[in-house]
C-alpha cells in the first residue's frame, strides 16, 4: 500500500520561490511507465522552490485518465487534463498557452513528441526554459515515425535534454544535441513506496494466485514491443513439459485481443492470464516468484526497478539501459532479446533453483536502494532548473 504523503507546506519548511514547472505528457489510457515519475514529482520539487503542474493532453472522455488522475491524488500532485482530439486540434495550444500565463511558468518540461513541439511553439508567445525527457522512440501507427522525426528535430532547439537510458544519451548526440546540453539521468523509484510488507505465499493469497504453482510475472503496455507473445510460448512450452508455472500479466494495451486470442490457441488459459490494468500492483510483485522483461525496446524500464525493490528475482532481455542496471547473475539474469530458447533455459534454471532466486531478489533490491533512489534522482534535476534559471547552486543553509 502506497504511504501517506503529507504535502510540505510553508509552515513545515520555508522555502524560496524559484520558479514555476509545468510537466507536459500526451497520454491514452492509463499511460505508461513515465506517468510514475511524472506525478511523483511535484511533491519534491516543490520542496525545492519549484511548485510543479502536470498537464496531461488525452482524448476526451478516456477513461484511462481517470486512472491516472487517481494515483495523482494519492501523491497530492496537482494535475491538468486537457482534451486533446488529434494533430489539428488547436484548442490544445491555446489552453496550455492559458495555463502557461495563469499559473506563470518558467520551465517547460515535455515528455514526448507532441509536448516537446508544441514548447518551442508556446515560447514564442510566453517566455520560459524548455526542458525534455527522452523516454524512448517506439512506433506505435503508421502516423508515429513522423512524430519522432518531429520530436527528434525540436530536441535541438530545447535548453536541455535528459535522457533516461545511456543509449538515448548517444542517440541524442548523434542528432545534433549539443553534450553541455544533454545529461543522463536514469529512472529511479521511491524505495519507501516499492518495500515489501508481505511474504510471497500471503500476497498470492491475498491476489487468488495459486499456491501450487510457481508465478511469473510481467507487466507493461501490451503492445507489440514489449514481446509479451514469445514470453506466452515459451511459458506454454513449459506448462506442457510438466512445469508448474502459471504466468500473469499485468497492464492493457492496443493488442490486448491478439494476445488473448494466442493465450487461447495454446489451450492454457487457466494458467497464462492477461489481469489487465491493477490498482493492486504492488501486492501483485509480491506475490511473484519471478519477474520477466522480454522486451524489444525500452528506456530503463521502472517495472524493473519496481520488481527489484520487492526483493523479486528479475530475468530481462538486454534491451537498452538494463545492462548497466543489472550484472548478470547477481541482482538479475539476462538473456538476448528474441532468442526463445534462451528465455527457456533461463526460466527453467530460475524456477527450479528457489535460493538462487532468493538471492538474486535480495541482490536486487540493494542495488535499487543504493544507486537508484528517487530522491538522489530529482536532485539532479533541481540542480539543471538551477542552472537554466541562473541560480546558485543548492545550498541546505539558505533554503
Amino acid at each position: 500500500m502506497i504511504n501517506e504523503i503529507v504535502p510540505i507546506t510553508s509552515e513545515k519548511r520555508r522555502v524560496n520561490l524559484k520558479g514555476v514547472v509545468l510537466e507536459t505528457r500526451v497520454v491514452t489510457g492509463e499511460g505508461g511507465g513515465p506517468e510514475k515519475t511524472i506525478i511523483n514529482t511535484p511533491r519534491y520539487m516543490t520542496s525545492y522552490g519549484y511548485p510543479t503542474f502536470c498537464a496531461y493532453m488525452h482524448p476526451p472522455k478516456d477513461p484511462g485518465f481517470d486512472i491516472i488522475q487517481h494515483r495523482a491524488e494519492n501523491l497530492s500532485c496537482p494535475i491538468l487534463g486537457i482534451d486533446d482530439r488529434g494533430i489539428f486540434d488547436r484548442t490544445v495550444s491555446r489552453r496550455l498557452l492559458e495555463i502557461c500565463r495563469e499559473k506563470q511558468v518558467a520551465i517547460w518540461h515535455a515528455h514526448d513528441y507532441k509536448s516537446n513541439f508544441l514548447g518551442l511553439k508556446l515560447r514564442k508567445k510566453h517566455s520560459m526554459k524548455l526542458i525534455t525527457t527522452v523516454h524512448g522512440w517506439v512506433r506505435h501507427t503508421w502516423k508515429t515515425p513522423f512524430y519522432y522525426a518531429l520530436d527528434k528535430y525540436c530536441l535541438r532547439g530545447y535548453d536541455h535534454v535528459i535522457c533516461v537510458s545511456f543509449d538515448l544519451y548517444e542517440q541524442c548526440l548523434r542528432l545534433g544535441v549539443k553534450k553541455e546540453r544533454c545529461s543522463l539521468i536514469e529512472n529511479a523509484i521511491d524505495t519507501m513506496q516499492y518495500s515489501r510488507t508481505m511474504k510471497v505465499e500471503e500476497a498470492k493469497e491475498k491476489l487468488g494466485f495459486p499456491k501450487d504453482r510457481l508465478i511469473v510475472g510481467a507487466c507493461g503496455r501490451l503492445s507489440p514491443e514489449k514481446n509479451f507473445a514469445g514470453l506466452i510460448q515459451v511459458i506454454a512450452e513449459m506448462i506442457e513439459d510438466g512445469m508448474p508455472v502459471s504466468l500473469f500479466i499485468a497492464g492493457d494495451g492496443p493488442i490486448r485481443e491478439t494476445l488473448q486470442k494466442l493465450i487461447n490457441a495454446t489451450g492454457h488459459n487457466d494458467h497464462i492470464r492477461l489481469l489487465g490494468f491493477r490498482d493492486d500492483i504492488m501486492t501483485f510483485y509480491q506475490g511473484l516468484d519471478l519477474f520477466v522483461l522480454n522486451s524489444l525496446r525500452e528506456g530503463l524500464p521502472n517495472v524493473v526497478l519496481e520488481a527489484m525493490a520487492y526483493e523479486v528475482p528479475v530475468l530481462s532481455t538486454r534491451v537498452a539501459g538494463v545492462p548497466r542496471l543489472i550484472t548478470n547473475g547477481y541482482d538479475g539474469v539476462l538473456i538476448d532479446m528474441k532468442n526463445e530458447t534462451e528465455l527457456k533455459h533461463r526460466l527453467r534454471v530460475l524456477l527450479e533453483d528457489a535460493e538462487y532466486r532468493r538471492m538474486i531478489g535480495e541482490n536486487g533490491n540493494f542495488t535499487i536502494s543504493r544507486q537508484y533512489s528517487f530522491g538522489v534522482r530529482m536532485k539532479k534535476i533541481r540542480d539543471i532548473y538551477d542552472q537554466l534559471l541562473g541560480i546558485s547552486p543548492y545550498s541546505e543553509e539558505n533554503h
